[in-house]
């Protein structure tokens, strides 16, 4: 059905505008969509259900309407949610479904409920301390529950088998998403940062057999060798919730550098871990909340045998980046406890890194290019400077 534009080109397009894609979905299928939340929540039990699956985004828009719901320091995506609740830009959906929850996401939540009081909100929190010997019979008793308030939400009972099918459909598209990756990372294709965001931000919106499809095609058409260049190889880190803005990904290309990774949530961290479908599917959705921990790690659990700041150091290490980037969305209060302890391990190792903090309300392009080429040059001196034996 997309023949007529590039693959790449429709993904970018849906990632640009969330709404229009949704509307047009729902109005082709006559199907319920649900309003999920991030950053765990199981989207193939809503998809076995028959409904369409959105994690829902940040608005561009200028905060207007909502800006009196909720205070000024809440993160950018809480105000952006709650201001587009009071637009009326949430009533595309059907019902809305949360698997976490911060005090500022649970802000937002109350002014969706409060503007969509006829639809469903269900709220069910997985243990954050991951290592407790409680902790996989409480996620797996949340996942069972999650299961039955979908069956009741859509009206209809979701067998193994219709879960099974979604799991094969979502993990082949975390591999798809993963194969572009691991392109870009070993230098097979030349995809901006601003591009694999929109692939993996689409994924969050779209259908996933449509998606999938469009993920196929960039993979035949687009994964080629490239000639390496001379760019700064650098890895992205933070953004646990929402995307950061295109002109930010594009400005930091444009000063020089060459994105080779990340563990943003829409990047690596939205697309590291695989369900499988094998064996008991509540089964395997509750051991995929607990692997994504050890494959991702977030600063939002608790694990005392894994840790961001080592993932990160490993992660460097296989990429080959140079250098890192911190982007905070500002009053990310998890992040802003964790950064200190990612700080101190990139000066350990002498990684050099810059911290970004971003917000809903504009970019300081030129003060950021500023910093970006200071970090940039520091890194070309460090190239050049002699082998210390």
């Amino acid at each position: 059905m997309y023949e007529a534009k590039s693959a790449i080109s429709t993904l970018v397009e849906v990632a640009a505008d969330p709404d229009a894609y949704v509307a047009a979905w729902k109005a082709r299928t006559g199907r319920p969509v649900v309003g999920a939340f991030p950053m765990n929540f199981p989207a193939e039990i809503a998809h076995a259900a028959g409904a369409l699956p959105v994690i829902i985004q940040e608005s561009r828009e200028t905060i207007t309407v909502g800006r009196n719901l909720l205070t000024e320091f809440y993160c950018g995506y809480t105000r952006s949610v709650a201001d587009q609740a009071a637009k009326g830009r949430l009533q595309v959906y059907d019902g809305f479904f949360l698997a976490d929850h911060c005090i500022q996401l649970l802000g937002a939540v109350d002014v969706t409920r409060e503007f969509e009081p006829d639809k469903p909100m269900y709220f069910g929190q997985f243990m954050s301390s991951m290592g407790e010997p409680w902790t996989p019979e409480q996620v797996h008793s949340k996942m069972a529950e999650f299961l039955s308030k979908m069956e009741t939400f859509a009206g209809k009972r979701i067998t193994d088998e219709d879960l099974r099918a979604s799991i094969r459909l979502f993990d082949t598209g975390r591999q798809l998403l993963r194969r572009l990756y691991d392109a870009r990372r070993d230098g097979d294709a030349n995809f901006t940062a601003s591009q694999l965001q929109a692939f993996i931000k689409s994924s969050m919106i779209m259908d996933r057999a449509e998606h999938n499809e469009l993920l196929n095609r960039i993979v035949r058409e687009h994964v080629v060798p490239v000639e390496r260049d001379e760019r700064v190889r650098l890895h992205l880190s933070g953004h646990f919730c929402h995307a950061p803005r295109t002109e930010l990904l594009d400005l930091i290309e444009e000063c020089g550098a060459l994105v080779v990774d990340d563990d943003l949530f829409h990047g690596m961290r939205y697309i590291s871990t695989d369900v499988g479908a094998q064996g008991d599917p509540i089964d395997a959705l509750s051991q995929w909340y607990l692997r994504r921990n050890v494959s991702v790690p977030c600063p939002t659990r608790v694990q005392h045998d894994v840790d961001w700041d080592a993932y990160l150091l490993d992660a460097i290490d296989r990429s080959g980046a140079e250098g890192v980037i911190v982007l905070m969305a500002k009053f990310c209060e998890p992040h802003m406890l964790f950064y200190p302890e990612l700080r101190k391990a990139l000066d350990r190792r002498g990684i050099p890194h810059l911290l970004i903090e971003t917000e809903h309300e504009g970019l300081p392009v030129e003060s950021i290019r500023t910093r970006l080429e200071a970090l940039l040059e520091r890194i070309r001196r460090h190239r050049l400077a002699p082998v210390q034996v």
